[in-house]
């Protein structure tokens, strides 16, 4: 596993810790090289998260108003492909 969590302009760094012990969790048992960057916008409440991972793999989803950590990692959970 290895995973690389960029979050820019989303608020206090606890809450920014605390996801990113939360989305490392999320990829702990995964293969590969992953990476989830997450921009917020200084304009509106809106953040954008990018999803890379092996074989291709990316998803992009805009989270407006769903700035909790344990829901963004719910997210990120669910936008991840099943294992086999």
């Amino acid at each position: 596993m290895a995973v690389t969590v960029e979050m820019q302009n989303t608020g206090d760094a606890d809450s920014r810790r605390d996801l990113v012990a939360m989305i490392e969790h999320i990829f702990s048992d995964r293969p590969g090289n992953w990476r989830v960057v997450i921009i917020g916008s200084q304009a509106n409440d809106r953040w954008e998260m990018k999803i890379t991972g092996p074989q291709a793999f990316e998803r992009t989803y805009t989270l407006e108003e769903q700035h909790e950590p344990s829901t963004v990692a719910a997210i990120v959970a669910r936008m991840l492909p099943s294992r086999i």
